[in-house]
């Protein structure tokens, strides 16, 4: 999730030009110009999910602008509905789209809307909230690992201690999975208990609400585990019940690396991570190369952004006010990673400025 919004958007584009290649190596050449690319997107409710939408914005135009595809529009359901989102994609199939792409209120609720696109020849790709239907392609990032690092990390820091979990939306398969790897490092580290949960949606203002409500009920806390978009409304929620403020894992949102800069003058210390939300121009570009011809793998995966503290002012500085640490994901970049996968290499760097 290397950072950045001042890419000139012909970088999306870099490695499109015709290049001799086959469908198990490099860029897949084939005519994509007249096939049209949708994204379902499930919730449109948080700093992450707006960066994601603009994300598939940039790349979807700068496509159709290079004659790669004639439409990339996004359409979003209400209220993270799998019964509305299983709806859209229906309604996607009639309209004669080519590939959807989805990021799913349920990894099983929309399977069977998933598995009438397949059999109407379209393309179907799944990423961060993925599906489990087998016809569909799963871009897959390690939720599990990313609650697992954490406690490592606490591990690092601490001989044990009591946490709060700030857990994210209810019932997605990336709220169950990291929550799931907490759970796991809770376990692999001895000393740590989970003294209170909550769930704060993935939303500053939501979790600080629910933060405060819990901490009547707690005992003193020595770290927070969390999800993304929550850990400075977490800070507040402690700050204004005049309670200390405990280690906070944060998720890569300005506020929270701003807030963070500004406590390292005490001598705080804590670490962030997420993923970019520029997967969704990985989706993309993967949907993009099975039309073009490429043998792409059912299930691809995608690293995360760790911010450390000796990076915390170089991602401070290439992440957008109200906004979240970010990458632009080319084309070019896109491939290498399949063909990675493929050859059992190590994955690319994630892109970053320069």
């Amino acid at each position: 999730m290397r950072g950045v919004r001042n890419w000139a958007l012909a970088a999306l584009l870099c490695g499109v030009a015709a290049v001799p290649a086959h469908a198990a190596d490099g860029v897949a050449t084939g005519d994509t110009s007249g096939k049209k690319i949708a994204l379902s997107n499930n919730y449109a409710g948080n700093s992450w999910r707006q960066a994601m939408l603009k994300s598939w914005d940039e790349v979807g135009k700068a496509a159709v602008d290079k004659k790669l595809v004639a439409e990339a529009p996004a359409f979003t359901t209400a209220d993270n509905s799998p019964t509305d989102q299983a709806a859209q994609i229906q309604n996607m199939i009639l309209q004669g789209y080519d590939a959807i792409v989805i990021d799913a209120a349920s990894p099983t609720a929309v399977n069977g809307a998933v598995k009438e696109a397949c059999d109407a020849g379209i393309v179907v790709v799944s990423f961060d909230g993925i599906v489990t239907e087998p016809c569909a392609w799963r871009i897959a990032i390690d939720f599990e690992g990313m609650g697992k690092t954490q406690m490592d990390y606490l591990a690092g820091r601490m001989k044990g201690g009591k946490l709060l979990e700030i857990r994210g939306l209810a019932g997605v398969f990336v709220d169950d999975e990291i929550h799931k790897g907490i759970e796991a490092g809770v376990k692999a580290h001895s000393g740590f208990s989970i003294a209170g949960s909550v769930h704060g949606d993935w939303t500053q203002t939501v979790a600080q609400r629910e933060v405060a409500g819990i901490l009547p009920t707690l005992p003193e806390i020595d770290a927070v585990v969390t999800q993304g978009g929550d850990g400075y409304g977490a800070a507040q929620a402690f700050q204004a019940a005049g309670r200390k403020v405990p280690l906070i894992i944060m998720g890569n949102r300005y506020e929270e690396l701003k807030w963070w800069k500004e406590q390292t003058a005490s001598g705080y210390e804590t670490m962030s991570l997420s993923i970019a939300p520029g997967s969704a121009q990985v989706a993309f570009w993967v949907a993009q190369q099975i039309l073009a011809g490429k043998d792409v793998p059912k299930d691809l995966r995608l690293p995360t952004v760790v911010v450390e503290q000796a990076k915390l002012d170089y991602w401070l500085a290439h992440t957008p006010e109200g906004g979240v640490t970010n990458a632009t994901y080319p084309q070019d970049w896109t491939v290498k990673l399949i063909d990675a996968i493929v050859g059992g290499k190590d994955l690319p760097a994630t892109p970053t400025e320069g």
